[in-house]
């Protein structure tokens, strides 16, 4: 398959990690909702689409059927990520939530490798494994594993390949489709994905008051209408085998949100970790051409 060239520049990179920083709000909103953790991510989608729409519908008319199944089926995918996302924070830590779901390079370089025909530069997988060790050595500077924990980890580490399988199909259609109507039109599938599963799950709710819509409507405008749409924006400029590495450094700003918001105390493990996890992050940038 052919996949138009991205540049990969300075500008972009900055953009995603703006995107990054927003999608790194995710855990605290999830733990201050008072709804079911598959039912704030079904909120959370439902708000996103008259916001998203108003973006979207001067080019809904281009979309092919076949573009519309695709995107319906990626927001199942997202669907999946949200719900076992979700669910993780109710058995595990905020970080190693952020960390686990965040291992999607582990499915996005052999995919995009064998489908895409994406490179691998020379030194890309030396700055994936410093990044890598970087976001291991901040969690373990605040992680304190017991058996309970281990549930949790396991859901947010599925969690990332349905993450994965949404970005790669993102990625794909963001050669020629604009980034509000991927997450508009895959809003649908996810909407509909999440309908289901809150139904049969946990039972469906409807929030009572601001003390519960407030969280939701948060979600809505930091995750779903700028992270992702600002991150589906920036996968048609820049590659996803760079994409996946620096969505790595998400748990490294949410330790910092930590710190600013509830003064948590950053050990020096984990400032160890932050400055790891960017140089990691540079050096797979470097790896790629700007222009």
């Amino acid at each position: 398959m052919d996949i138009s060239i991205r540049h990969n520049k300075s500008k972009d990179i900055l953009l995603e990690l703006v995107a990054v920083a927003f999608l790194a709000t995710g855990g605290i909103f999830v733990k201050y909702s008072a709804l079911s953790p598959i039912n704030t991510g079904f909120y959370r989608v439902l708000f996103s689409l008259p916001i998203l729409y108003p973006l979207a519908y001067k080019n809904l008319n281009r979309l092919k059927r076949k573009d519309i199944i695709i995107l319906f089926l990626a927001g199942v995918f997202l669907a999946g990520d949200i719900s076992l996302w979700n669910l993780s924070f109710s058995f595990t830590s905020v970080a190693n939530a952020n960390l686990l779901t965040n291992l999607t390079p582990l499915t996005v370089i052999p995919v995009s490798f064998f489908l895409f025909k994406e490179k691998i530069p020379k030194f890309f997988f030396a700055g994936a494994v410093i990044t890598l060790l970087g976001v291991f050595i901040l969690i373990g500077g605040k992680n304190n594993p017991n058996t309970s924990n281990y549930f949790g980890d396991f859901l947010a580490f599925c969690a990332s390949f349905f993450y994965a399988s949404f970005l790669l199909i993102s990625y794909r259609l963001r050669d020629r489709i604009e980034s509000s109507v991927i997450m508009f039109v895959s809003g649908f599938g996810s909407v509909t994905a999440l309908f289901i599963s809150s139904a049969l799950i946990e039972g469906f709710q409807v929030p009572n008051g601001i003390n519960e819509l407030w969280p939701l409507l948060g979600l809505t405008l930091c995750l779903q209408v700028i992270g992702h749409n600002l991150l589906a924006h920036c996968q048609g400029k820049i590659n996803v085998n760079l994409s996946s590495i620096i969505c790595l450094s998400q748990p490294a700003i949410a330790s910092v949100y930590s710190f600013l918001l509830f003064s948590e105390i950053i050990s020096s493990k984990e400032i160890a970790g932050i400055i790891i996890v960017v140089a990691g992050v540079y050096l797979v940038k470097a790896q790629y051409h700007t222009s």
